[in-house]
């Protein structure tokens, strides 16, 4: 379900919400006659859908005097009195948190962005501009606030990339500038999002880290992944939530998840998206062509590993010290009675040439291939020993693609094998193929990596992505490329809605003695 989002200035809403609970108030009290203090919110009202969300603003409120006055009655004892909720956004980006509290009616207090295009976009979208750099912003400058959100930087953590963690140079200590503002604002609770590698990072020494230092705060936390396909939105994206209170952590639980099958065509438009380029129309008909002719394969089914065809022919080694190892060690003989990338001799190469006519993912400077490398070379050699009747007059096709192009990943196994009946995604993994149900998740996108709608035989546009990230109702960057990157590095506003809804119930309120007479400007 999609939803239209306030785009109010921030402290009109605030004052908005402040008016709407006093007239509330004084509404319930008619009806109550002997109330002093009026609850707004129940935690069931927390969970009720975001058309309440005016109600959730301010939980408690106390009673004014008479309507028309700025004069609140004089309580004959304490009253409960609750803020309205606030949050700051932290790694805002296009503002998926924004979003998502937005329409449950919580009221954004500050906001931290890098990018200058995306604070000028996070500024028309929502009426607040985002400072730049957290690592530079004085705490005494972030106003107090019910709640913190982030989804601090996952490229130090990513699989995709170099996995430095918290050695990362530039981001991988952005993660303790959130530590510090959890210190020295103690805010009520906090939600954080990340790549699911994150609790497997440095052998979980990592994730292990993180619960300690949160912990060490006072909070209680708990963490869970999740994916918006679970919540009947048509993308498997999975990441990691963690969430944290200093309330009672035994009001909180994680949103029900769904079995319910999706379909991408759900969120496609109407108005078409950017055709296919030659190259790839070239490259995505040479892989129909192997899904054609795998039907005579003695194999019931595709592989269920990547396809490598560059490993199609070759036979250098790949157990023991790796091609690169043997070039620096002086043991190049070894690698010249062998093949290289579709089965080309290495035997007449010189020293220079052989690395380079190897497989890219056998060139990397290491003294021995991973465990995984290794199974997926041998498996793929294998396949093609099984079935190189029908592969070999196919595979010179392949020869002069990147290597992107001559890899496949088959995600639709059991089904017909048409590459236009699918949804496509070029990734440097390979031409990933998946079924109508879902999209490919989406990552900080460059054009090439737009996923593909087979049928159509064109890439996906920034709306129908956005759809996906549940981001349809704000502005998107002008830039189709800037769009697909921020769509990529975005948090999915309704899976962060649905968590949000349910840790607000954990927020406890606190009694102070109410002062007779107080006027509701403070003074």
């Amino acid at each position: 379900m999609w939803f239209a989002m306030s785009k109010k200035p921030v402290d009109q809403r605030g004052a908005e919400s402040l008016q709407h609970s006093s007239v509330l108030a004084v509404r319930l009290t008619i009806m109550v006659k002997s109330a002093v203090q009026v609850r707004l919110a129940t935690r069931d009202d927390m969970l009720r859908p975001h058309s309440d969300a005016q109600a959730h603003r301010s939980i408690t409120a106390t009673i004014p005097a008479a309507a028309g006055t700025n004069q609140l009655a004089a309580p004959t004892s304490s009253t409960t009195v609750v803020d309205p909720v606030t949050f700051i956004d932290l790694f805002a980006g296009l503002g998926g948190f924004h979003v998502a509290l937005d329409k449950l009616g919580a009221t954004c207090v500050f906001a931290a962005e890098w990018e200058p295009d995306l604070q000028a976009l996070y500024e028309k979208n929502f009426g607040i501009r985002p400072e730049g750099d957290i690592t530079k912003v004085n705490l005494s400058a972030i106003p107090p606030h019910t709640i913190l959100c982030a989804g601090f930087p996952c490229q130090p953590f990513s699989k995709s990339g170099k996995q430095l963690g918290f050695e990362h140079t530039e981001q991988g200590e952005l993660f303790f500038n959130v530590i510090d503002i959890l210190r020295a604002l103690r805010p009520q609770c906090f939600i954080l999002e990340n790549v699911p590698n994150l609790l497997k990072h440095d052998d979980g020494r990592t994730f292990a880290r993180i619960e300690r230092e949160l912990r060490g705060l006072g909070y209680n936390i708990r963490h869970e992944k999740l994916s918006p396909h679970q919540f009947t939105i048509p993308q498997i994206r999975e990441r990691v939530y963690i969430v944290g209170t200093l309330g009672d952590m035994s009001r909180f639980a994680w949103p029900k998840t769904s079995d319910e099958p999706t379909s991408i065509k759900t969120i496609l438009g109407d108005d078409g998206g950017k055709a296919l380029p030659p190259r790839v129309l070239e490259a995505l008909h040479v892989w129909g062509e192997f899904l054609e002719r795998s039907k005579q394969s003695e194999d019931r089914e595709l592989p269920s590993f990547p396809i490598w065809g560059m490993e199609f022919g070759a036979t250098y080694p790949y157990k023991g010290p790796t091609p690169w190892q043997l070039v620096r060690t002086g043991r190049i003989k070894e690698l010249r009675s062998t093949k290289g990338t579709l089965g080309h001799p290495l035997r007449n190469l010189g020293t220079s040439d052989i690395l380079s006519a190897l497989p890219s993912h056998a060139r990397r400077e290491q003294t021995e291939f991973p465990k995984w490398k290794q199974t997926f070379i041998r498996q793929n050699r294998e396949f093609y020993a099984r079935n190189r009747e029908w592969i070999d007059p196919w595979l010179p096709k392949i020869q002069d693609f990147p290597s992107s192009f001559q890899k496949l990943e088959w995600n639709a196994h059991g089904e017909e094998r048409d590459i236009w009946q699918y949804v496509i995604q070029v990734r440097a993994s390979g031409v990933r193929v998946k079924r109508q149900t879902t999209a490919p998740s989406l990552i900080a996108m460059t054009d090439t990596q737009v996923p593909i709608i087979g049928w159509e035989q064109r890439y996906m546009t920034p709306a129908e992505c956005a759809r996906l990230q549940s981001l349809e109702s704000i502005a998107m960057p002008e830039s189709p490329s800037k769009a697909f990157k921020a769509l990529g590095n975005a948090v999915n506003s309704e899976v962060v809605r649905r968590i949000v809804a349910s840790l607000l119930a954990t927020i406890e309120t606190k009694s102070t003695p109410s002062t007779r007479g107080r006027r509701d400007d403070g003074h």
